[in-house]
């Protein structure tokens, strides 16, 4: 499989992504905090001690261990210019060959919104999945009615291929998704 370094780091314009480390967790706990409210209607619930410093070190053992596999790479996301930490974005059930694609997911705090950061990060993610890890094939779904996670995907270029009924656990109950796939671009094939 796929063996990166859990020390990568995917720069865009404004953008800088990156593993998480111990030492992050104050900014990670206070940027999902600050955005609880925003994240709730999108999000899975989450047990009450998720924020807490103990999950956190769950967190930080499966997330390398995910790195280590080549299964999922868990970044955050922060601003170049002020190091503020604005979301995260994971790549998960990374397959291999012949299959050769990944999960895309994503949440930005509610302070961030409406800048183009999410899609900045996307796109510089997607990059280096396609040529760090030589994916062919990104995946991602979506609440139907998340028009800014559904404007997010569109402008990196994914395209809608479908309709999957009861897909995901959000905020307690099962919801449709809308799916969405891009492929990776035929140029430096």
């Amino acid at each position: 499989m796929f063996v990166q370094r859990s020390d990568t780091v995917v720069t865009t314009k404004r953008l800088v992504l990156s593993p998480p480390h111990k030492r992050d967790f104050s900014d990670w706990a206070d940027a999902r905090n600050r955005s609880a409210e925003h994240l709730a209607p999108w999000e899975p619930s989450w047990p009450v001690e998720a924020h807490s410093r103990a999950d956190w070190s769950h967190r930080l053992k499966a997330w390398r261990q995910g790195w280590k596999d080549g299964r999922a790479f868990v970044f955050l996301i922060r601003r170049i210019e002020d190091r503020q930490m604005v979301g995260g974005l994971s790549l998960t059930n990374v397959r291999g060959w012949p299959i050769l694609s990944a999960h895309l997911g994503y949440w930005l705090g509610g302070d961030f919104q409406g800048n183009g950061l999410m899609p900045e990060a996307v796109a510089g993610a997607c990059d280096w999945a396609f040529h760090a890890l030589r994916l062919e094939r990104m995946e991602a779904g979506t609440l139907p009615e998340n028009t800014r996670s559904r404007r997010v995907l569109e402008k990196v270029g994914f395209v809608e291929e479908g309709y999957a009924k009861a897909y995901l656990e959000i905020a307690g109950k099962r919801r449709d998704h809308i799916l969405y796939g891009l492929v990776r671009p035929t140029e430096g094939r």
